[in-house]
Formats: C-alpha cells, structure tokens, sequence
C-alpha cells in the first residue's frame, strides 16, 4: 500500500491549489482578462516550455538563472520551462504577429515556474496575468499601462493601490555623464541600492552630490517630481526626465486620487527594462500586486514595414505583469455558492431548471434515509423538496 503522507508531499514551493482558492484564481483571471479585453487588448496563450534559445532571448535573459531545463526527446535539443511570460509575448510579437498593425496590444494569463522563491515569494509556481504594449514610443502608452494596472486591481477588488515609478536606467546615464568608470559605477549602484548615503557620497566622485540628492528627493510623486526638475542632469538623461515628467503629467490627468510615488535611483528587479517603469502595492499587504515598464521586444528576423521605431535591438513595449498570489490574498472571498443537493431520482428538467436558475446543483447518486442531513454533510445551502427550495438553517 502506498503511503499517503509520502505520496502527498510536494516539491518546497509547490502546492496544490484547493477548491475555495481556485475558484477565487479562475474568478479573478475571468475580471482581469475581461477588463483588459475592454481596453483593446486580445489574449494570446503560449506554451508553458520552449526552446532553451527562444525562452532566454532578448527580455528573456535577465530570468536565465530562474529557468528550469529539460532535453527534449523528440529534437535533441535543450528546452526551457517558462520563468516570466513577457520574453513569449515578445517572441510571438515578432514572430507570428509581425504583420499585425502597431501598436500591438497582448494579454495574458497562465502558470510560470521558477528555479527558487524569494523570501517574500517562497512560491516557485506562480499565476501571472498581464499586458504588453508593443510598437509605440510615446508617453501615452506608458500612462496606458500604468492606469490599466491600477484599474485592473481595482476591478478584482484590491483597494488603495499606490504605484511606484522609477526609470532604471537614469543612474547609468548619469554616472556615464559625469565620468564615472565601471567600476566606480558599480560600488555606487550598489550603495544606492542600501539607500546609504554615507556610502554615496564616498563612492559617487563627481556624481555623488546629485545622486544624493535623488536618492533624497524620492518619496510623494510631486515633491519627487519638484525636484526632479530643478536638477542639472547630464545631457544624457534630459530623456529620462522628460519622459517622466510627461507620463505623470497623463497620470495625474486621468486618475488624479491615485497614489503615485517616485523612486528616483531604484533599478532592481528591472533588470531588462530600458526606461520608465513601476511597481504596483496595496496598502497593508505583503509583497508586490505587480510590476510593469519599458523594454525592447525582440525581433526573430521579423519585419514591421508599417512601424517607424523597429531597429536591430527590437521594438519598443511597454507592460506589467500581476503576481496573482499577492492579487489574491488581498481581494474579497467569493460571495457563498447556493448549492442545492437534489435526491436521487429528481427528474432531470427539475434539476435543469434549478442551474438555468442560477444554482448549483449536487445530484445524489443513491436513495439515502435522511436527503436534509445529506445535503448538510455535502455542504449544501439548501434541499430540492416536494418541488420547492428547502434553506438549511
């Protein structure tokens, strides 16, 4: 005989996900992809493995130390089990869809396996459902993602959603512009990380008394933004602020009660991002709901003859995924399922007309002595009687 406790123990960071939760996981993609849908985005499913090559391409290969690999018996050839389901949306962009009319707008659901949890996020399976933006470059299509993000929790039930903006790659411009080398840039990335200001003035040369006062400046979106522009930034990240100073500018016009915050020298966990991107909280909840911003989606070979912006490194995108675990522990449990346990021998069009009706019906599958104490050891709401509605109190 097998041993049942053996046999029910699972890989660390894997679990089964049970009736309650999983009902409450299905209801939510169903909102999620529903509100996505609304704003023009059409929903793709790709594979859960693909080629080592493929899935570690381009966006992909900032997860390459996150990627489970197996051989492929049919080609002899490595595969990879999908850690992120961005790089796939890239790959199809360029590929299947590089004929399609830009911008492109992708939507998505599905499982992503990865190789070790964090200490926030133990779980090494992991719900993702997201968008992606592909083809435009304009500032209007990062506001487009960041309002969607924020709206789309609110439309499952997650309240007082904050986001935070950062733009990754204005430190590197900076330290570029004002002659710091690689690694003098380098221990200064680091001690902005730790957020230590004794350690970004030692380390920082030339570029320590501005990054000093970026690191001070990040907090409430106006204040951040204020002074943001009273900064003299090398020529090369004049971009970055601009872009940011136009995307909240959209932000703000469209949503102005959403909690925005700006991060001025954040860059981890965006590290395949080229420009404006953000993270997405709720107030007194663990962890990330999300996280978004600006990449280049791959080109395959692919052609876009009708997008003006495509070069060697790809296109532009923008989008964000949400991290359904953290999304789930902060929305409202399902309202209670009226379930209604019909006897056996219930003719089929009474049961019929009960479901049509909105119920759940649980049909018996044998005659039993007592149908009200078996419609209560089933956990149902109520019992089919007589041809009426019986509520178990």
């Amino acid at each position: 005989m097998p041993n049942t406790q053996s046999t029910a123990l699972l890989p660390a960071g894997l679990h089964d996900v049970l009736p309650n939760d999983a009902a409450l996981e299905a209801a939510a993609v169903e909102r999620l992809m529903g509100e996505f849908a609304s704003h023009g985005y059409q929903r793709v499913s790709p594979p859960l493995m693909e080629f080592e090559g493929n899935l570690l391409s381009g966006p992909g290969a900032s997860m390459a130390a996150q990627t489970f690999r197996l051989m492929d018996p049919l080609s002899q050839r490595m595969m990879a089990l999908r850690a992120d389901i961005t790089p796939q949306m890239a790959r199809i962009a360029a590929s299947r869809l590089h004929t399609a009319p830009r911008p492109l707008r992708l939507c998505y659901a599905g499982p992503v396996l990865r190789v070790k949890g964090s200490q926030l996020r133990p779980e090494r399976q992991l719900m993702q459902a997201g968008v992606e933006l592909i083809g435009s470059l304009q500032p209007a299509a990062d506001a487009e993602a960041v309002l969607l993000a924020a709206r789309a929790l609110d439309v499952v039930g997650v309240r007082h959603v904050s986001v935070d903006l950062c733009v990754p790659t204005m430190v590197p411009l900076v330290c570029q512009g004002l002659g710091l080398d690689g690694e003098s840039a380098a221990r200064l990335r680091a001690a902005l990380d730790r957020k230590d200001a004794a350690a970004v003035a030692a380390e920082g040369g030339p570029a320590a008394a501005l990054l000093g006062r970026m690191m001070d400046a990040s907090g409430p979106a106006e204040r951040a933004m204020a002074a943001l522009a009273s900064f003299d930034l090398p020529e090369a990240a004049e971009k970055d602020r601009r872009r940011m100073t136009e995307v909240v500018a959209l932000i703000r016009a469209a949503a102005p009660s959403l909690t925005l915050t700006i991060d001025l020298v954040e860059h981890r966990g965006f590290e395949y991002q080229t420009g404006l991107s953000f993270t997405l909280f709720a107030r007194g909840q663990r962890g990330e709901m999300g996280s978004g911003g600006r990449y280049r989606a791959g080109t395959h070979g692919a052609q876009h003859k009708d997008h003006q912006h495509k070069d060697a490194e790809g296109e532009p995108a923008t989008g964000f995924t949400l991290y359904l675990d953290s999304v789930l522990r902060a929305v409202p449990p399902l309202p209670e399922v009226r379930r209604v346990y019909v006897p056996h021998a219930t003719p089929h069009a009474d049961a019929a007309a009960l479901r049509t009706a909105g119920w759940v019906t649980l049909a018996g599958l044998e005659p039993v002595a007592e149908p009200e104490a078996e419609a209560r050891r089933l956990g149902c709401t109520h019992l089919f009687h007589g041809g009426a509605l019986v509520p178990l109190a």
